[in-house]
């Protein structure tokens, strides 16, 4: 018994002996010209909003040398005063003293920051620096972010009466943000909300975004940081950021002049209501990138001139009954990235009748009226099914989506549409089946981007209805449609001639 033990024990020793760091764990080396390697020089963190802390980044701290170190100290330049936290292989702390780091080995060492408000209107540098002591020697890496102050509005705020915003600073919204209903909430031009994960802003009375050209009203999500940055893809282009803009039936008279909602679950979601009386006009703005329905109306009276709708999960744009018209609008369904890879619905989608679990309600499309737009995506244009591609017509009974001025009465004039070609009275002076070129459709490389306006060489140039034109002289961008030689083009956007094509 005893002979095998002794074996026992010499095998445990040379066991022992080969694993990493157990041979010479006392023999540091002491010349210091054996230094420290960073994975980076500057840690940076995107604009901060003020006493809301940061996400966490992390980088290495690596030993090439062929003998290990002990590093004297690690510790935060400023610590306590410039907002920046550290933790050093899972210690939490300000300074750390004797951390042994063998040779060829690493350990990771990890960053928040929170800023304090400050008063400034405009964005702020914070600055501090990890001071890394080893034999001697001193080796830095530099923290940097930028703060900005905000509104921060949570606990879940109500309008009950008639408010301004103004856009001294930004609105950081952390759950909801309702309006009242009888109240009017207006936004003065440049007013910027960022809506935090699952933030909504839900409106029962009236809101009026009253941006201009060059200080639009924006809706996104809170993250300003990227998500992959090999490809600089940022957050700010990755769909669900937030819930969306929600009108309640008893919402009316509701303004967007200029403003851009963008990477929401849904866009704008307008409940249940009556034709009668205006639910919202649309004017020179943009709302992309969700990942369901991007405008779903359901029984309202709805206008929008010279904006965007693109990129959705679902239905880009569907309307359910009322009394509609969209005027040099772009409708465009190129969404690669969400929860789906795989578009579920068509671009546009019109129907009379709603069914859910428990019942089926008929809502009679009085008009739903398209001039000078374009309807587009990426599903494939069926020429031998009607009402194929990116348009979908559902309706109670199928005759009736041949159009009936009653339950069913749709109107689309020099629009260009990726469906069949469709021989019916109430399509005049279309284009069918294939798409417009476009300066960007986001491939990877791209990073996502999209960008609807018309390329060189494509179709839809000069084709739009002039005299609907005179009515809208002015694209989302402000270009005159009646000035060019070449116009008005069909869509938001007027065509102008680039000096270097920029390919799909």
């Amino acid at each position: 018994m005893m002979k095998k033990a002794t074996v026992l024990c010499a095998v445990l020793m040379t066991v022992l002996g080969m694993l990493p760091g157990c041979e010479g764990i006392n023999d540091y080396s002491v010349n210091p010209d054996h230094r420290l390697r960073f994975s980076v020089d500057t840690l940076s963190f995107d604009t901060i909003f003020s006493s809301i802390g940061s996400i966490t980044k992390e980088f290495m701290v690596y030993n090439p040398n062929g003998e290990a170190l002990k590093i004297e100290s690690i510790m935060l330049a400023n610590a306590g005063k410039s907002g920046f936290r550290i933790n050093v292989d899972g210690r939490r702390g300000d300074s750390f003293r004797e951390i042994d780091i063998w040779k060829k080995d690493s350990l990771y060492v990890s960053v928040e920051v929170t800023v304090n408000p400050n008063g400034a209107h405009q964005p702020l540098i914070i600055e501090d620096s990890i001071l890394f002591y080893t034999n001697g020697v001193r080796q830095s890496v530099l923290l940097q972010a930028y703060g900005q102050d905000i509104h921060l509005i949570k606990g879940g705020v109500t309008f009950t009466e008639d408010t301004v915003l103004t856009a001294d600073l930004p609105y950081l919204v952390y759950d909801s943000l309702t309006v009242a209903e009888g109240v009017t909430l207006t936004l003065e031009k440049g007013v910027r909300f960022y809506m935090h994960d699952r933030a909504s802003l839900i409106v029962a009375g009236t809101l009026r975004a009253n941006g201009t050209q060059d200080e639009p009203v924006l809706f996104r999500g809170d993250r300003l940081d990227y998500i992959y940055a090999e490809i600089a893809l940022p957050y700010d282009r990755v769909p669900g950021q937030w819930r969306g803009i929600y009108f309640t039936s008893a919402s009316f008279d509701n303004e967007l002049n200029h403003a851009i909602i963008r990477n929401g679950f849904s866009g704008l979601v307008f409940r249940e209501s009556t034709p009668e009386r205006k639910k919202i006009d649309i004017r020179h703005s943009q709302v992309t990138n969700m990942d369901d329905n991007l405008l779903v109306a359901i029984n309202c009276r709805i206008e929008a001139s010279d904006s965007e709708f693109s990129n959705s999960t679902n239905a880009t744009v569907a309307l359910i009954g009322g009394k509609c018209r969209f005027v040099h609008c772009t409708l465009a369904n190129y969404k690669k990235i969400g929860k789906s890879r795989n578009l579920q619905s068509p671009c546009l989608m019109l129907s009379n009748h709603l069914k859910s679990d428990e019942n089926e309600t008929d809502y009679p499309l009085q008009e739903a009226r398209f001039d000078n737009c374009i309807i587009d995506g990426s599903f494939s244009a069926d020429s031998t099914h009607l009402y194929s591609g990116e348009l979908m017509f559902f309706t109670k009974e199928p005759e009736e989506q041949q159009g009936n001025d009653a339950t069913f009465n749709y109107y689309f004039n020099s629009c260009f549409m990726k469906t069949a070609r469709i021989e019916n009275g109430r399509f005049v002076r279309n284009l069918f089946i294939k798409s417009p070129t476009y300066l960007k459709t986001a491939t990877r490389e791209e990073a996502y981007e999209y960008d609807f306006r018309l390329a060189n060489e494509s179709e839809g140039i000069g084709r739009a209805d002039r005299t609907v034109s005179e009515q809208f002289p002015v694209d989302r961008y402000g270009v005159n449609r009646l000035t060019g030689d070449t116009g008005p083009s069909i869509g938001a956007y007027e065509y102008v001639y680039q000096e270097e094509e920029i390919k799909n």
